[in-house]
């Protein structure tokens, strides 16, 4: 079996659910797992309903414009399919019925409950509308596969499970080959709570269900030709990665790369699935390969840039070491706050890591000023370069100032204004 994965950009309309299975089309005779995110916007509109909910305000005129635009597609793209319709509905019902119970939970688990909807919406469409045109195949819910603690927005897979809810939930076919449709980036608890990954977590979703299945390989299809060395949006002349060993695409995406999830790979490597990346667009483009070979992981250098960084500075009040004590209450208040380090760096006094600024980070500033002195800067961007060369550094580095400067035999890293 080959597992396909298809993110909201390749399903961010009917036009874009019929391009779905023009590329299905060229692998009618395989058998396959297709994962489907949520369709284009609508993570982040379901956001905006989380928070209407969460701040009292009424979150129905949210949910109505996502009911109009998904029924409006189902409509497009399979307007028999009278259960496909009727399951839509139901699920935007419970949606409604849910934001108008009082707060009664976290607001993580709120967050999970809410998002996860997006990709059941997007999942009964792309099933109908194959099975409309003749690819049959069956739909199933992610969450009776893969169980997850209640770490909600960050949830942990329990692999120990795959193996009999697959056996349990997975549909027995009668014909060949075997399509199963089902979701990315979802999951539930022991005790069917909904959980999620993590944002672009529909990766590491494929990546989990080629595990438990023992697939031949992982395909992710994106708008793009594959991986390249640099943003393609942001650098002229990039380069395409035509193959790269999982240990470097491990590496890649710890830094920032933004074209694999970071958790993607770790499974894939244990069982050595290959993990193709290619274009949806362009089903002729040779696209990118991620495997055990490490032939080709030095010859292009590889740079990642991240902007909106926060620079934090914490200082022991006392002006005390920083010492073991120190750094493991930090990490915890880190870790509770659900708030990654991207870089750090320590001194005798001062404990100094770089993170992206969002309202969790302003939050833990508040939190360690309780104990520490926390100086920070704000509007810095962390650039790193894997098998660096000084042209490039000096290309990236031309008219910023560094506030903390890393290297190693192959990777350098930057802090800059």
């Amino acid at each position: 079996m080959k597992v396909f994965k298809f993110g909201g950009a390749s399903v961010k309309d009917a036009q874009g659910v019929r391009n779905v299975a023009r590329v299905l089309e060229a692998f009618k005779q395989d058998d396959l797992l297709i994962v489907v995110s949520a369709m284009g916007k609508t993570t982040n509109a379901l956001e905006e309903v989380v928070k209407a909910y969460r701040e009292g305000r009424n979150a129905k005129p949210l949910i109505l414009a996502l009911q109009g635009m998904h029924a409006s597609a189902l409509e497009e793209v399979a307007p028999e399919d009278g259960d496909s319709s009727t399951a839509l509905m139901l699920s935007f019902e419970a949606l409604k019925h849910y934001v108008t119970q009082p707060v009664q939970h976290a607001e993580d688990r709120d967050y999970d409950m809410i998002v996860a909807f997006g990709e059941v919406w997007s999942t009964l469409i792309v099933s109908a509308y194959l099975n409309a045109s003749g690819f049959a195949n069956q739909w199933v819910d992610a969450r009776k596969i893969i169980t997850t603690d209640a770490r909600h927005r960050a949830a942990n897979v329990k692999w120990d499970r795959l193996e009999e809810n697959c056996a349990t939930h997975l549909p027995s076919f009668a014909a060949q080959p075997h399509r199963i449709v089902t979701q990315g980036f979802i999951g539930s608890t022991e005790e069917g709570i909904t959980t999620t990954l993590g944002r672009e977590g529909s990766d590491f979703s494929a990546a989990i269900f080629a595990y438990a299945l023992g697939a031949e390989s992982v395909t992710i299809w994106k708008d793009v030709p594959g991986m390249f060395n640099a943003d393609p949006n942001k650098f002229p002349d990039t380069r395409l990665l035509a193959h790269i060993s999982y240990k470097e695409a491990i590496e890649l995406s710890y830094f920032g790369a933004s074209v694999i999830h970071p958790r993607t790979l770790q499974p894939l490597q244990r069982k050595g699935i290959p993990l193709y990346v290619r274009s949806f667009i362009d089903l002729s483009a040779p696209g990118s390969t991620i495997s055990e070979a490490t032939d080709h992981d030095t010859l292009i250098p590889s740079f990642i840039v991240k902007p909106d960084q926060l620079l934090l500075s914490i200082t022991p009040r006392d002006l005390s070491f920083i010492v073991e004590e120190n750094l493991g209450g930090i990490f915890k208040l880190f870790a509770a706050r659900n708030v990654r380090i991207a870089l750090m760096q320590n001194s005798a006094v001062a404990f100094t890591v770089a993170v992206d600024d969002t309202p969790r980070a302003r939050q833990l500033i508040e939190e360690l000023g309780k104990e520490y002195e926390v100086r920070y800067n704000e509007g810095c961007e962390l650039i790193t370069v894997r098998h660096f060369d000084e042209a490039t550094l000096a290309s990236l580095l031309k008219g910023k100032e560094p506030l903390i400067e890393q290297r190693s035999r192959v990777t350098a890293r930057y802090v800059v204004k």
